[in-house]
């Protein structure tokens, strides 16, 4: 048996990760399917090449261009939109109904050296891939010191 030394904070690290799951998850069960999945909140990866930030937000179900708006606001990437099923099930002959349908809406907040010009967005297979452009300069900028 080995010896390991006694963490003070152990008991204050379990409740931060508690609470961090508490606050991640939605605060309305009826917003949230036994699955685990949230309606309206679509799930984001973004992720970043040497030339662009790459935003792929699954989103099932959009019909045409009309029913999603992008957009970016100071550095915040901004995603809304409707889904509507026409011709389908009767609602009064639904028995189970775990496809999301109505308005959704997700904000990120995108890395720094982003730009907001020539930014494109491709809709396939139920999944939106936003490719936003880095800026070419970069922001840093080395201060002297002077000593006296």
């Amino acid at each position: 048996m080995s010896l390991t030394p006694y963490n003070t904070y152990h008991h204050m690290q379990n409740m931060r990760r508690e609470m961090d799951r508490f606050f991640t998850t939605s605060f309305s069960p009826m917003l949230s399917t036994d699955l685990g999945h949230d309606f309206g909140i679509p799930r984001i990866d973004l992720y970043q090449t040497d030339s662009e930030v790459i935003a792929s937000c699954d989103i099932p179900g959009l019909e045409k261009k009309e029913d999603v708006h992008i957009e970016i606001d100071n550095n915040l990437l901004n995603i809304s939109g409707n889904i509507n099923r026409f011709n389908e099930i009767n609602e009064n002959q639904m028995y189970r109904q775990e496809r999301f349908v109505g308005k959704f809406q997700r904000s990120i907040t995108l890395p720094p050296g982003t730009s907001p010009e020539g930014i494109q967005a491709v809709y396939k297979n139920g999944v939106l891939d936003i490719r936003i452009p880095k800026t070419k300069g970069t922001d840093r900028k080395r201060i002297n010191v002077e000593f006296q």
